[in-house]
C-alpha cells in the first residue's frame, strides 16, 4: 500500500500525493510555447524548499517525453554548489548532459563556447532542458549561466523565419528551478535573466490536501475523522513537505506513540503527534527555516513580525522580506485589493520559531519561588488565577529585569523588541506551571498580529491574549476582539496582557477594569505589565 513521504520527491507508485494536473500543464505549456514551431520559453521556476518543485518539473518532463519532436532532459547542479572556478562550472555542466543523453559532449573552458553545446552537432531535434538545484551555484555563476540563457534566447528570437528545429542554436525551451531570490531578485546588479515568465510551485489547496488523505482512507480502509484533516490544513496550510510528514506521523507513528490501524485516527492521535512534532522532532525542513530566522539581519525582521499592535505591509523590494519569504518563513496576506500584509507561512511554523526563540533567550529565568513559599493562591484545587500570576510575573521581571534582559535584542531606537517580553512571560508560565502538570501552549490564530497563551489545568482552559498599548481606541477595540475569541476558544472568561513601558495608578485603575461582553456573555479581564523598557 502507498504511504506518505516527504523525503524528496515522491514516487507516485508508492506514495501518496497530489496530482496537480493544472500546474503540471501550465508549465508544459510555457516549456513548449504558446507557438511550438517557433519556440518555447525561458523560465525560472521557484518556491522556498520542500514545496514539490523537483516532483512537479519531473512530470513535466515525462509530459514532454510522449511529444517525439522534442529532446529533452533534467540534471542537477547541486554538486557545482562549492566550485570556485569557470572551468569547474563548466566541466561539471557538460558532464552533466553527458550522463543524461548519454553523449559526448566536449570539455569546454570558456563560456563564449557554451553556446556551441546546444547546436545541431550534438541535438538533432529540439531541446528543451530543465535545471534543478540552479540556486546551489555561487551567485557570480547564476549570473553567468543567465547571461549565456539569455544571448541564446534572443538569437532565436532574432531567427523568426526559422522553424524552431532549423535555428542554430537548438535550446527550445529552458527551466531554472531554485529559489528566487537566488535567481536574480537579491542581485544588487540586477537579473539578467528577464526574459520571460517565472513559475511559482504554490502550497497545496485545501481540496488537494483532503482529496490525499481520503485516498488514504480508501485504500487503508482507515478512517480518519474530519476535523484531524481540516486541523492538519490549518496548521500547515498545505505546505507539501509538512503536510506529507505529519501525514506519516499520524499513519505509522514513531517510537515514542503508537498508531492503531483498526481504529480511526481521532483528534487524540492529532494531538500526539503534534506534539511530538513540535517539541522532540528533527524535521530538516524546520530546522533549515529556523537557521534562516535567526541570521542576521533577517532575525530582527522576524522579531518584529510578532508585534501585536500593527502589521507589516508586504513587498518584494524589502530584501530581507524577500529572503525570508523566500526560504519559507514568511507569506503574504492580501488584506484587499489596495494591501498585502506579511504573514507567517503557517501556525506550526510561527510556533516553532516561537518556541525555538523563548528558550534561546530564556533558558535560565532564576528563582521562580522560593523555598517553603505558599503558592496556594496563584494555583490550587484545580484552578489557576491567572489575574495574580500575572501581577507574579510583573514583579519578577521588575526585579530580574536588570540581568534578565541584558542581552536582550534590541530595535534601532535601542528599545527591546516587543516579542523578547511574549517569550519571557511564556517561559516564566511554562516553568511555573509545568510542574503542577499544566499545559502551556502558545497560539497565533491570524498568523500576525495576534499572540495567545492557552492553558489547560485540571478541567479548566484559560485563554492569554498579549497585546502592546498603544491608544485608548485600540484598547476598546481589543476588548471587544477578545471577547469574540473567547466564544471560539468556548471560554467564558478570558484575559488580556497589555505591555506598556509605564503606567500610574490612577491609569492602571481606569483600565484594569473588567469588560462584560453581554452579547457573547464571555468576561475580559485586562491587566497591565510594566515593563520599563
Amino acid at each position: 500500500m502507498k504511504k506518505f513521504s516527504s523525503y524528496g520527491p515522491v514516487d507516485k507508485d508508492i506514495h501518496f500525493y497530489s496530482p496537480r494536473k493544472q500546474l503540471i500543464n501550465k508549465t508544459y505549456d510555457q516549456l513548449i510555447g504558446d507557438n511550438p514551431l517557433k519556440g518555447g520559453s525561458y523560465i525560472t521556476v521557484w518556491a522556498p524548499r520542500q514545496s514539490g518543485k523537483t516532483w512537479v518539473m519531473q512530470q513535466v518532463l515525462s509530459e514532454i517525453k510522449k511529444n517525439n519532436e522534442f529532446e529533452c532532459g533534467i540534471i542537477t547542479l547541486q554538486s557545482a554548489k562549492n566550485e570556485t572556478t569557470d572551468e569547474g562550472i563548466l566541466s561539471i555542466f557538460t558532464q552533466k548532459l553527458s550522463d543524461w543523453f548519454d553523449k559526448d559532449f566536449p570539455e569546454i573552458a570558456t563560456w563564449k563556447e557554451f553556446s556551441k553545446l546546444f547546436t545541431k552537432k550534438f541535438f538533432s531535434r529540439p531541446l528543451i532542458l530543465i535545471i534543478d538545484e540552479f540556486d546551489a551555484l555561487q551567485e557570480d555563476f547564476i549570473n553567468k549561466f543567465a547571461n549565456q540563457f539569455r544571448d541564446m534566447y534572443l538569437s532565436r528570437q532574432n531567427e523568426e523565419s526559422k522553424q524552431s528545429q532549423n535555428k542554430k542554436c537548438l535550446l527550445h525551451g529552458l527551466a531554472l528551478v531554485g529559489v528566487r531570490s537566488v535567481l536574480g531578485i537579491e542581485n544588487v546588479t540586477g537579473s539578467p535573466f528577464n526574459i520571460q515568465r517565472s513559475v511559482h510551485i504554490p502550497n497545496l489547496s485545501f481540496k488537494e490536501v483532503d482529496t490525499i488523505f481520503k485516498w488514504y482512507e480508501k485504500d487503508s480502509g482507515q478512517k480518519i475523522e474530519q476535523n484531524v484533516i481540516d486541523k492538519i490544513y490549518y496548521e500547515f496550510r498545505g505546505q507539501p513537505g509538512l503536510t506529507c510528514w505529519f501525514g506519516e506521523l499520524i499513519t505509522e507513528g514513531n517510537h515514542d506513540f503508537v498508531v492503531n490501524p483498526q481504529t480511526s485516527i481521532s483528534m487524540d492521535i492529532f494531538n500526539e503527534a503534534y506534539l511530538a512534532a513540535i517539541s522532540i522532532l528533527p524535521n530538516n525542513n524546520i530546522l533549515n527555516i529556523i537557521s534562516k530566522a535567526k541570521q542576521k539581519p533577517y532575525v530582527e525582521m522576524v522579531l518584529e513580525l510578532f508585534k501585536t499592535d500593527h502589521k507589516i505591509d508586504f513587498t518584494y523590494d524589502d530584501s530581507n522580506l524577500n529572503f525570508l519569504y523566500m526560504n519559507g518563513v514568511i507569506d503574504k496576506e492580501k488584506v484587499n485589493k489596495k494591501v498585502y500584509y506579511v504573514k507567517f507561512t503557517c501556525p506550526f511554523i510561527q510556533k516553532r520559531l516561537f518556541n525555538f526563540f523563548s528558550r534561546e533567550f530564556f533558558s535560565y529565568m532564576g528563582k521562580l519561588v522560593e523555598p517553603f513559599e505558599n503558592t496556594s493562591e496563584l494555583v490550587a484545587n484545580n484552578h489557576i488565577n491567572i489575574q495574580k500570576l500575572i501581577k507574579r510575573y510583573e514583579k519578577y521581571l521588575k526585579k530580574n529585569r536588570q540581568w534578565l534582559l541584558k542581552n536582550a535584542p534590541k530595535r534601532k531606537d535601542l528599545r527591546i523588541f516587543e516579542a523578547v517580553y511574549h517569550f519571557n512571560l511564556f517561559m516564566y508560565l511554562y516553568k511555573f506551571l509545568s510542574p503542577k502538570n499544566a499545559e502551556i501552549y502558545p497560539e497565533f490564530p491570524t498568523g500576525n498580529g495576534k499572540i495567545d497563551i492557552i492553558i489547560n489545568y485540571g478541567n479548566c482552559s484559560y485563554g492569554i491574549e498579549l497585546k502592546s498599548f498603544s491608544d485608548e481606541s485600540s484598547y476598546h477595540e481589543a476588548l471587544k476582539k477578545a471577547s469574540n475569541y473567547g466564544i471560539q476558544l468556548g471560554l467564558k472568561e478570558i484575559t488580556i496582557v497589555f505591555f506598556i513601558e509605564y503606567i500610574d495608578d490612577a491609569n492602571r485603575e481606569k483600565y484594569q477594569t473588567e469588560y462584560y461582553d453581554n452579547k457573547n456573555n464571555v468576561k475580559v479581564l485586562p491587566i497591565f505589565v510594566e515593563t520599563g523598557n
